[in-house]
């Protein structure tokens, strides 16, 4: 992002500022509840999770920092749970998507991460990646964590797109090695426990229109 388009610093403060009123705006909600489903508590908690994600993105493109903040999914984004009440065994399934949306960035952190580590046999400074994509994202990957690569993904030339977390319960762990063919074809979404997912779906203009409501409650 350009400096230009940057937020201002004290876009960041008023960001974090809503999100300190959503928060007592939900532990009102929840103190005062009615009932399981009372929709008031629905509300709050949609709005602090569109306040939580704006002063991230605010955050992120001021000062290049992130928070813990995600954004679950709908209550209705799974069928009924149907797994063991008491779970033995666990699996993580963690997908996110990213677009390479500059190749040249990709490939020069690439070759920067491969010239840092060179194989015995191969002359100093050899391009190894070349103009390869497939091969500079071997390399990023083969390099970094996931998890750090979601945290850095700008510096690598990618943007993100969707990503989704399910914790899956099971009976017991399988025999090792016994998915390792077909890791994701056992997902069952009647045993995931949780799942947690961002989306650009929660755009701007949605947020806009929640932390304008929150605004108006609290003037």
């Amino acid at each position: 992002m350009s400096d230009a388009a940057q937020p201002t610093a004290a876009e960041v403060r008023a960001a974090a500022e809503a999100v300190k009123a959503a928060l007592d705006r939900h532990l009102e909600a929840v103190e005062n509840r009615t009932g399981e489903d009372d929709p008031a508590v629905y509300d709050a908690f949609n709005i602090l999770a569109a306040a939580a994600e704006a002063y991230d993105e605010r955050l992120y493109d001021r000062y290049d920092e992130v928070t813990p903040f995600e954004i679950p999914g709908a209550d209705d984004s799974l069928p009924p749970y149907a797994g063991p009440e008491e779970p033995n065994a666990l699996s993580v399934l963690i997908r996110r998507d990213y677009a390479v949306v500059e190749p040249q960035r990709l490939l020069a952190q690439a070759q920067r991460i491969a010239d840092l580590d060179p194989d015995d046999d191969r002359p100093a400074n050899a391009p190894v990646v070349g103009g390869s994509v497939h091969a500079a994202l071997g390399v990023l990957f083969g390099e970094y964590e996931p998890d750090e690569i979601a945290s850095r993904h700008k510096e690598f030339g990618l943007e993100e797109g969707d990503s989704t977390l399910w914790v899956s319960a099971a009976d017991e762990l399988p025999e090792p090695g016994e998915w390792l063919s077909t890791p994701f074809d056992q997902a069952d979404p009647e045993r995931v426990v949780c799942r947690f997912d961002v989306s650009s779906v929660f755009d701007e203009e949605d947020l806009r229109e929640d932390l304008g409501d929150l605004g108006e409650a609290e003037s």
